[in-house]
């Protein structure tokens, strides 16, 4: 078994409801390997060091056990996944300079971003891989198994949100 860490964000609904009454209620319902945020009300987020066989196990296990205690919870985002070159060089214990250095020196080979922009964002697992493949870092196995389940997780969330009528159309564009 793997620990796996990783953070899920839920957006409640019923922002009226007292946070503090989830807490104990996610502890009771196998969150108890999770350290629960309430600051902004109606929003919930949870980081957990979970134990499982797999980085699917662990966070798909930690899903269903938040949507049985709050059954209205709408998963907003599972982190870590999208960085920027300050997130993902703290990821890595490392200077923003460093990653910024590699990724822009070895463009045309370099992980694409997510957005171009001020700060451009990139998919954790994405850079992770590279950094490990192409440019022999040693980056923990957990750690990038997490990055890309997260990546496949909220890569699916946000498919969801494409129209039915338009999603095979859409496929064969950017297939």
């Amino acid at each position: 078994m793997k620990e796996y860490d990783f953070t899920l964000k839920f957006n409640l609904h019923n922002s009226q409801a007292d946070p503090d009454s989830h807490v104990e209620k996610l502890y009771q319902g196998g969150c108890d390997d999770a350290l629960i945020g309430i600051g902004k009300q109606g929003y919930i987020s949870l980081n957990f060091i979970r134990e499982a066989s797999s980085a699917y196990e662990a966070v798909s296990s930690a899903i269903i056990d938040v949507k049985r205690v709050i059954p209205y919870a709408t998963l907003i985002e599972a982190t870590p996944d999208f960085v920027g070159l300050t997130d993902a060089a703290k990821i890595l214990g490392c200077t923003r300079q460093n990653i910024r250095k590699l990724i822009i020196t070895n463009e045309p080979k370099a992980p694409f971003p997510v957005y171009e922009g001020t700060p451009s964002i990139w998919h954790l697992a994405e850079i992770l891989i590279w950094l490990r493949e192409v440019k022999k870092y040693a980056i923990n196995d957990a750690l990038i198994e997490v990055a890309k389940i997260n990546m496949n997780i909220n890569l699916a969330n946000s498919w969801q949100k494409v129209e039915p009528n338009l999603q095979e159309n859409i496929k064969a564009l950017v297939g």
